[in-house]
């Protein structure tokens, strides 16, 4: 699921003249409808829980007039009518124009959300009978709804209060308006729905607010792997088919797909993906390979995760072509039909058999992956790949809500879950296996949302493993480090890291797409490796004792993880040991606080109880060594809990979210 914000003025008037029209282009002069029915695509209809605040219906058509004042111009959908009625019932013109406003004006009027399925569902939905369409558009449907209903209680922020600090959320939900795309820019099936989702809401005053497009933002990633997830469960339950997982690239999540549908179809739809690849390659080639005057990099000398997203949406502007002659969906899928089976070739019949293949296989697959799941394990597994995943090893809980998603597609295979698993499971992780190491300088940062999180196994010391490391000095040369040089060029001689590439170094000719482009390694694989080796521990150590499981644990997590997240040297076995006796002790204080009656304690002897209380004396002096240890020195003052308005008040020349006229 792709996010855009909607801001007044030109990127308004994109998604006026373009978006709600099917990507088409708008005459000037056409009326929404007719430029609607002239694309083939329906018109935009209303959804959410917070429509009734503004006197609209849920399943009612957009009009272009209620576009252009929700989000145009951020006032109410029908502030002209109520401003007139104000006027003649005596308001004054002053008091009348607020009737027509929803707060306090916002640059940032709204969000669009994409939501398009997987790429086999795209092809029975293309490919297959008409009932089959109709049953694909309202299981995406569904999960459109409850995907939306999912950001109104847990993504949509209102701030409130003396300076908003306070969070609240909008006490009727938000207003939602869908616009249905039938193809691709390269003419190729695609189902996707553009929603677009008004930041204004009800306050718990009765006031209207902005909702915080920041938390939105933070939350779109939950929310896709929510919407796939189900998706896919209502596609096969509603056909009778089932998922299984589809490697895309090496090294990458897999991607869930309807089983049985030839992979070979997808190609025939991915002309436009193949045409974004090649120029990303190119560019990426560009990257690592750019030098300055003095024969210095100009990036870097390997293509991260996060310039790889930025040039991928680089080459998609590049590469973007306009829509093709506008058809009506009866004639995109009498077209795509003829296609597909030119494409195939002597294979052409399998484009006639594409649901009873998904449905014999979905035997074969429901036969093999059993129903149950075990929610320690799960729980486990998904704690350990959050935390390889993420990059120092710290994440917040909605890291873990999407992963657990992404797990659940994975298992299920297509079938629908209780309400809630998702949620429990996360719970489960973060009292099982993660360790809170929120330090608050905000009132943001006390919110359960925004808790910072790391696994009990791998940071003995999270003090340690939060530090800062030192900016380097302005002056520092930015060189490739040891063992990586841009492609096709010779690395110079000298010592490790010193890469001094010369500005006339050669360059092999090679083919578009066929340049090895160095790029970061990814964390996926090893990922993998910690949640399987430390779930089969944990299902092998059960009954066993919780000691032994946590060394396997540690053991397990040190093979798997990336080397700059690795543990602490661990102590030598005396002090192993005398840390098993502090649990056993620690285990025998907890008693003693559960002990209602002195009945319950007389197991402990005198000595014993004087023990704990050594032990007690000790774990003190141990915690304030660590507090002395890690303390901030003079020259910088302990952090102190402020608002971030205060913060913001006492440098007036940064505005912060909701000032300046912009609501993120």
């Amino acid at each position: 699921m792709d996010a855009k914000w909607i801001t007044r003025g030109q990127m308004y008037r994109y998604f006026l003249r373009q978006v709600v029209v099917g990507d088409h282009l708008r005459l000037a002069r056409a009326s929404l409808g007719e430029a609607q029915a002239k694309a083939g695509v329906p018109p935009g209809r209303w959804m959410g829980r917070g429509l009734g605040d503004l006197g609209l219906r849920a399943g009612a058509i957009v009009t272009e007039h209620e576009l252009r004042q929700l989000f145009g111009e951020g006032r109410h959908p029908h502030g002209d009518r109520l401003i007139a009625e104000a006027l003649a019932a005596g308001k004054t013109p002053a008091i009348a124009a607020r009737a027509g406003k929803l707060g306090r004006a916002v640059e940032v009027t709204g969000a669009d959300l994409v939501f398009r399925a997987q790429p086999t569902i795209q092809l029975l939905w293309a490919l297959g009978e008409e009932e089959t369409r109709r049953v694909i558009e309202a299981a995406h449907e569904r999960a459109i709804e409850a995907t939306l209903v999912w950001i109104e209680d847990h993504a949509a922020t209102i701030r409130v209060g003396a300076q908003g600090r306070y969070p609240t959320r909008p006490v009727h939900g938000l207003a939602f308006a869908r616009f249905r795309h039938y193809e691709s820019r390269a003419g190729t099936p695609l189902l996707h729905d553009h929603v677009l989702v008004s930041l204004r809401g009800l306050r718990p005053d009765g006031k209207w607010g902005a909702v915080h497009s920041t938390t939105l933002l933070e939350n779109v990633v939950a929310a896709s792997s929510l919407y796939n997830e189900l998706v896919m469960a209502e596609v096969c339950e509603a056909l009778g088919v089932a998922s299984e997982p589809r490697t895309v690239s090496a090294g990458r999540r897999p991607v869930m797909e309807i089983g049985g549908v030839p992979y070979e179809l997808i190609g025939w739809m991915s002309q436009r993906g193949r045409e974004i690849d090649l120029c990303r390659q190119e560019l990426e080639h560009e990257y690592v390979t750019a030098v300055d005057e003095d024969g210095n990099l100009k990036f870097a000398p390997v293509v991260s995760e996060q310039a790889r997203t930025k040039l991928n949406r680089i080459a998609a502007r590049k590469t973007r072509p306009p829509k093709p002659e506008a058809h009506s969906l009866t004639q995109l899928r009498a077209d795509w039909k003829a296609s597909a089976k030119e494409f195939l070739g002597e294979a052409a019949d399998l484009v006639d058999s594409l649901l009873e293949r998904a449905r014999a296989a979905a035997a074969a697959i429901r036969a093999r992956v059993a129903e149950t799941l075990d929610i320690a394990l799960t729980a486990l597994g998904v704690s350990a790949m959050v935390f390889v995943m993420s990059s120092n090893g710290l994440f917040h809980r909605r890291h873990l809500l999407a992963e657990t998603r992404r797990f659940l597609a994975l298992v299920q295979r297509g079938r629908r879950r209780e309400p809630g698993l998702d949620e429990t499971i996360v719970d489960t992780a973060i009292a099982a296996h993660c360790l809170d190491i929120t330090e608050p300088k905000t009132t943001r940062g006390l919110l359960a949302d925004y808790r910072l999180y790391t696994t009990h196994w791998a940071h003995p010391d999270p003090a340690r493993s939060r530090r800062r490391v030192p900016a380097a000095a302005p002056d520092a040369d930015h060189r490739p480090p040891a063992g990586l040089t841009a492609p096709n060029v010779p690395a110079p001689p000298g010592k490790p890291g010193e890469w001094d590439i010369p500005r006339d170094a050669p360059v092999l000719p090679v083919e578009l797409g066929e340049w090895d482009i160095p790029r970061v390694p990814l964390r996926y694989d090893r990922a993998v490796i910690a949640s399987t080796a430390l779930t089969r521990q944990l299902r092998a150590a059960r009954g066993a004792g919780r000691t032994r499981y946590y060394e396997g644990v540690v053991a397990h997590q040190q093979a798997a993880m990336p080397e700059q997240l690795l543990p602490f040297p661990t102590v030598d076995a005396d002090a192993q040991e005398s840390e098993g006796e502090s649990a056993n002790y620690m285990e025998r204080l907890r008693a003693l606080r559960k002990a209602r009656s002195g009945t319950d304690v007389q197991d402990l002897t005198a000595e014993q109880i004087s023990s704990i209380q050594t032990r007690i004396e000790e774990m003190k002096r141990r915690g304030e060594a660590l507090r002395e240890r890690y303390e901030p020195r003079p020259e910088a003052p302990a952090p102190r809990l402020v608002l971030e308005d205060q913060e913001r008040g006492q440098h007036p020349g940064q505005p912060g979210p909701g000032h300046g006229g912009a609501s993120r």
